[in-house]
């Protein structure tokens, strides 16, 4: 007889965004003649830049010629592609081997299937508030406990709390974990982790012989050349973090898919020796993983060229105007509001007595925009609020108008 996973029935109900796209339809099926502005999932709506169009016709091209197609690649990745990010790391003084680059679909698979290689028993912390897919996917690996509704938390994993008083980065745990998630630039919360907060978690790292989960996703949107865009720019760091990334927002690959994750070789953990993490992960992505799309890594290598990287960085420009354009109007509007100079998105304090869910509807009902609530990301989000600024800037200037001129607050 079959049975289910039964960590599954631990999730708490629903997933944050289909949640978000159940109220947008019920609010849209009452008010079909209203015109919703959104600024919650970050999802880029900028066309793909010449020169990555350009490489991704190019292998369409070659897959179209008998002496030029290719089926399966590596499953590591194509090692043009990852010569290519090694180089581009190479760039801000961080030395990395091209085979301790894996290509992926993205980051939120490579997020969650990465806990796959470390025990089941561990010990994990998270930022708090944090993207979901840290937390569900090592629910769903039965590294939790029951999920508790009234505190928004499950039992047996360890929160790192953010929060306006520590400016959304946390301190290491005050307790012994074996893994540690981290996203720098954060989602949700657009805070930027310096290297002195940084050094202390490779430290407390190295000390207790923990792993690091970095996210760096959003590291292309650093304007602020002080901040690291690298968990490897820590010393040390090679010891005790993997790094995942993605061409997503980078480059607006939400649909075309490509991310890479780094495992150094020097990499260890408790009861590891060096070298065999990296194995792990070599052999995991060669038994459930065929490599990503040839296309989508020659859209890459383009991205990485010298005229990719330029194209890349003005739409990363457009949407950090969009991010001022946003800041602004909040602030004058008289709200409490942080990130969005170093990252694409927003967060904001909601107005007293109302929940995350609460100001959700609220800004639906009132102004037609829409957000995401705090609390989907985590317990210490309760109370805030996430806008995103990804979207056409006249969206997001309708947007925020609308905000000024019809919420009560």
């Amino acid at each position: 007889m079959a049975k289910v996973n039964l960590n599954y029935r631990k999730l708490s109900a629903g997933y944050l965004f289909p949640e978000i796209g159940r109220r947008i339809k019920a609010y849209q099926q009452a008010n079909p003649q209203a015109k919703v502005h959104r600024l919650g999932i970050g999802n880029t709506t900028e066309p793909l830049t010449p020169s990555v169009v350009s490489g991704l016709h190019d292998a369409v091209e070659r897959l179209a010629q008998v002496e030029t197609y290719t089926g399966y690649g590596d499953e590591q990745g194509e090692e043009v592609l990852r010569e290519a990010l090694a180089r581009f790391y190479s760039q801000r003084d961080v030395n990395l081997d091209k085979d301790e680059f894996f290509i992926s679909d993205g980051a939120k698979p490579d997020a969650g299937n990465i806990q796959s290689i470390f025990s089941t028993t561990n010990l994990v912390a998270f930022q708090d508030p944090a993207y979901p897919v840290y937390v569900d996917s090592n629910v769903i690996a039965g590294r939790s406990g029951s999920y508790n509704s009234n505190q928004g938390n499950y039992s047996g994993f360890v929160y790192m709390v953010c929060n306006s008083e520590n400016g959304f980065i946390p301190e290491p745990p005050g307790e012994k974990v074996d893994m540690i998630y981290l996203c720098s630039p954060n989602n949700p919360t657009g805070a930027v982790a310096k290297h002195k907060e940084l050094e202390r978690f490779v430290d407390y790292a190295r000390y207790e012989k923990a792993v690091i989960i970095f996210d760096a996703s959003y590291a292309e949107f650093i304007s602020d050349s002080a901040l690291p865009r690298s968990i490897y720019e820590i010393k040390g760091a090679k010891e005790c973090a993997i790094e995942i990334n993605s061409f997503s927002k980078f480059a607006g690959f939400t649909g075309v898919r490509l991310g890479w994750t780094i495992v150094p070789r020097a990499l260890v953990c408790e009861d590891s020796e060096p070298g065999e993490l990296h194995r792990f992960w070599l052999r995991r992505q060669t038994t459930c993983f065929n490599g990503a799309s040839n296309i989508s890594q020659s859209g890459g290598l383009a991205v990485l060229s010298k005229e990719g990287l330029s194209e890349c960085a003005a739409v990363i420009g457009y949407y950090m105007e969009n991010a001022r354009v946003i800041r602004e109007g909040l602030f004058d509007k008289g709200l409490e509001v942080y990130g969005g100079v170093n990252a694409p998105y927003l967060w904001l304090k909601v107005p007293p007595g109302l929940s995350s869910w609460e100001f959700f509807d609220k800004l639906l009902y009132e102004a037609q925009v829409v957000g995401t609530p705090g609390s989907g990301f985590g317990p210490s989000g309760e109370g805030y609020f996430r806008l995103s600024a990804f979207g056409h800037r006249e969206d997001v200037e309708e947007a925020v108008k609308s905000i000024q001129d019809k919420i009560k607050l």
